[in-house]
């Protein structure tokens, strides 16, 4: 998507809110948000191409509120003007019939004005025609699989009290796994908003080399039991993705459903440990579905505190509290974790004897009050001795305290980051990820 279709596409979204704006009565309020995406896709399989294509789509949802109530709809954007206002209209005037059948909340937000932004993030991206070429000459001997996507997405929100918002955004990921004659599986992630070849043929290279101990060395039995584990930034990602699901969300430790709540009582993580929403790379937008727009920073757990939470303003208008720009579902939305000291080169020899582990999956709380984590190991994780890798593992089930593992037993963190994109597509292509580091982690409980 070129510059001059995306000042068409926000000059058209910005005409179609005024006019819809203009026809709300006095004690009616609105809140219109555009998702759009022009995306290049591509599926691979044993390193052939599968399916390729061009997705251009947006969809405008607007939120209607009048009198304590509201109601909402959505329908396509095709950046005709013409064609967009009739069809938009006839959606508000449903609203407005649908919305007064509707019952009262109480803890309705109304939008606002705080301000507008438009932030643009322009970047250096594979051509479509050179993509599958740059892609596949790196794997033309492996069974490569995955699914690359690429382009420009856009958010935007405006309301009825004059607050604009535009956000724009060329990115890729590359999603893949590289499968040994064995069925067993190296993946890895490579995310951004410029195509580095340099990196990709280093984890490629990576890779290679761990699909070969996969496919040539006998599995070593891993009893249950604990054990000093090194948790790659993609394991470490999957572990902090959990603290949007009953975690640092305000509303879930005001209901007692936080895994943690111990750490308002007083209990900290290591003080190796710093946890923070970062917006200032510009991966996803600082305004929420509202329109309301974060700080560029929020600490979370410094030095092992917790110092915030996530605060939307439904929260704060129901327990009285100051909001902080968190959505609706008070997630995280671009998660960092800080790096420490340990050197890449010296992951093996720090781990000693041990497990590597690559990925994570299937997790969930095990016992959410108390902090408790359950979850599978998944595709390249290893058995080390003596700080070399030895032989690959049986998949694994671990349950831990993330007081134990975040706490007095985290030795050290990475002192590099990984960028772990979010790879979803269910119905358009998603934003960010998360900013992680690499665990190293003493007595780490595995049960099965």
């Amino acid at each position: 998507m070129n510059l001059t279709t995306q000042e068409a596409l926000e000059s058209n979204f910005n005409q179609l809110s005024e006019l819809l704006v203009n026809h709300l009565q006095s004690d009616e309020h609105l809140s219109i948000e555009l998702s759009g995406e022009q995306s290049h896709f591509l599926r691979f399989n044993t390193a052939k191409v599968r399916q390729a294509g061009i997705v251009c789509d947006s969809t405008i949802q607007l939120t209607l509120i009048n009198q304590q109530k509201t109601a909402y709809t959505a329908f396509p954007f095709s950046g005709d003007l013409a064609f967009d206002t009739a069809i938009a209209l006839d959606k508000l005037n449903e609203l407005k019939k649908e919305v007064t059948q509707l019952p009262e909340d109480p803890y309705i937000v109304l939008p606002e004005n705080k301000g507008s932004s438009r932030d643009v993030y322009t970047g250096e991206l594979l051509p479509i025609e050179s993509a599958v070429d740059e892609i596949l000459k790196e794997v033309q001997s492996i069974d490569f699989t995955g699914i690359y996507a690429s382009g420009t997405i856009i958010r935007a929100n405006a309301n009825s009290a004059g607050q604009k918002h535009w956000f724009a955004t060329e990115s890729f990921f590359l999603d893949y796994s590289l499968i040994a004659p064995s069925s067993k599986a190296v993946k890895a992630t490579l995310a951004g908003r410029e195509w580095q070849a340099s990196r990709y043929r280093e984890q490629i290279q990576l890779g290679i080399e761990q699909l070969k101990i996969l496919n040539d060395t006998p599995v070593h039995e891993v009893k249950p039991g604990r054990y000093r584990t090194y948790l790659a930034p993609a394991a470490t990602a999957e572990i902090l993705s959990m603290f949007s699901w009953g975690g640092v969300s305000e509303s879930s430790m005001r209901q007692g459903e936080s895994a943690l709540t111990k750490l308002r009582e007083g209990k900290t993580l290591s003080p190796l440990f710093n946890l923070r929403e970062n917006f200032t790379s510009g991966s996803v937008p600082r305004f929420n579905e509202l329109g309301e727009i974060a700080p560029d920073e929020i600490p979370i757990i410094i030095e092992g505190k917790l110092v915030n939470t996530l605060v939307s303003s439904r929260t704060a208008l129901e327990y009285g509290l100051q909001a902080n720009g968190a959505s609706g579902g008070e997630g995280l939305r671009s998660p960092e974790v800080s790096t420490g000291t340990l050197q890449n080169s010296e992951i093996l020899k720090q781990l000693d004897t041990g497990l590597y582990l690559s990925n994570l999956h299937y997790l969930n709380w095990s016992d959410r009050p108390g902090g408790r984590l359950t979850g599978m190991t998944r595709y390249a994780c290893f058995w080390v001795e003596n700080g070399q890798i030895v032989a690959p593992i049986k998949d694994l089930r671990f349950d831990d305290s993330l007081y134990a593992f975040l706490g007095e037993n985290l030795i050290a963190l990475t002192d590099f980051q990984d960028f772990v994109p979010n790879t979803d597509t269910y119905e358009r292509r998603s934003l960010g990820g998360l900013l992680m580091p690499g665990l190293l982690v003493e007595d780490f409980t595995f049960t099965l």
